[in-house]
């Protein structure tokens, strides 16, 4: 089943006692029924050759743009390599992010090792700031009020947040639809800065010495070898280059994964089937998308069973299609140009909502809610 717009959400509650408590067990007993399938068919155990493989490989390939630079010396080609760095830099945050899902390994710690290492020296961010988000977005997605990843910023997710927002924030937010893509250059920059700043802030925060140290480690040798193989001039610019690639990469294998997909109210209670999938967007591609997304193309089935290994996620794929078709669950998938056009039309939206109410006052005041 697939679809070009998002599924409306299951009514919230409007039915109450008995019969919402037979749904409401109904909905977890289909769960419980799926999680045994995927468990009888061996679908959670790890695969850690593949992400053995995996690293070694991006290991190679930095290795690689290295040493490209370092025989290419004073030449504008040097933006080529940069742009390279961008993509192997995502290909490690993709480990990181699996790691914190404890999809590596069955040790809770030795994932954490990993993906500290991973997140900080390799790609620059803080992995115990990753986790805190990322943890809190798995556990309502797309939901008012408690999912980080809809919280007002320079895109609004919301026709009420876009509304009220004022200054260059607000400019933006009205203008969205057309700045969503010279933005994701930025989100590299944004990354960086948000998640090394959470480390200097008050507040208990595991694991933050380590990570400055290593953070520390990482800065001082790229950008010394940077600016020591390049110009000045040339220098900034294939930092610059290296991190809007980078940005725009996450950019875009995150964002197909729940923008333009249903809104959850502050407050309204789903299961967590429903919760999951109804919030979430698969993007078709096969093996080739799998890797190009490091596996967030299977975003429901992430969702669903999230420290699934990357290479379980495609058979897994069929159970969860199956049992939404048996149960009535809106599953939802579209390819890669088809997911983004909704993204877009959807941020475009509610911009454009704002700018009606921006441009006439006196009618919001009145009409909106």
């Amino acid at each position: 089943m697939s679809a070009t717009d998002a599924p409306a959400l299951p009514p919230m509650r409007s039915v109450r006692g008995a019969a919402v408590r037979v749904e409401w067990e109904r909905r977890t007993n289909s769960f419980t029924e799926l999680a045994a399938r995927v468990r009888e068919q061996g679908l959670n155990r790890r695969t850690r050759w593949f992400y053995f493989t995996l690293l070694g490989g991006l290991t190679v390939a930095l290795a690689g743009a290295f040493t490209g630079m370092a025989l290419l010396g004073d030449s504008w080609f040097q933006l080529l390599i940069a742009a390279a760095l961008g993509v192997i830099f995502t290909q490690f945050a993709f480990i990181g992010h699996e790691a914190s899902h404890r999809q590596v390994f069955a040790s809770g710690r030795a994932n954490d090792r990993l993906g500290r290492i991973v997140a900080t020296f390799f790609v620059g961010i803080s992995y115990a700031w990753w986790m805190t988000k990322h943890n809190r977005h798995h556990g309502n997605p797309n939901q008012i009020g408690r999912d980080p990843d809809i919280a007002p910023g320079m895109i609004a997710f919301t026709e009420d947040d876009a509304a009220v927002a004022t200054g260059f924030r607000g400019w933006v937010n009205r203008r969205q639809g057309w700045l969503f893509f010279p933005l994701l250059p930025l989100l590299g920059f944004d990354l960086h800065q948000a998640s090394i700043g959470r480390l200097f802030r008050r507040g208990k925060l595991e694991g933050r010495v380590q990570e400055l140290l290593w953070l520390a480690l990482r800065f001082t040798m790229y950008l010394g070898v940077v600016f020591w193989l390049l110009p000045v001039g040339m220098a900034f610019a294939f930092l610059g280059v290296q991190v809007a690639v980078f940005g725009t990469y996450m950019g875009l294998s995150f964002s197909p994964n729940h923008i333009g997909m249903p809104i959850v109210p502050h407050g309204a209670k789903l299961d967590f089937l429903d919760k999951q999938v109804l919030t979430s967007r698969n993007v078709s591609g096969g093996w080739w998308m799998t890797m190009l997304m490091g596996g967030l193309n299977y975003q429901i089935e992430h969702h669903l069973f999230p420290s699934m290994p990357r290479l379980h996620l495609a058979r897994t794929r069929r159970l969860v299609l199956e049992h939404c078709r048996r149960h009535d669950v809106p599953y939802t998938e579209n390819n890669i140009v088809e997911a983004m056009t909704i993204v877009v039309r959807y941020i475009n939206q509610v911009g454009w909502t704002a700018r009606a109410s921006f441009s006439c006052p006196a009618a919001a005041s009145m009409g909106r809610v």
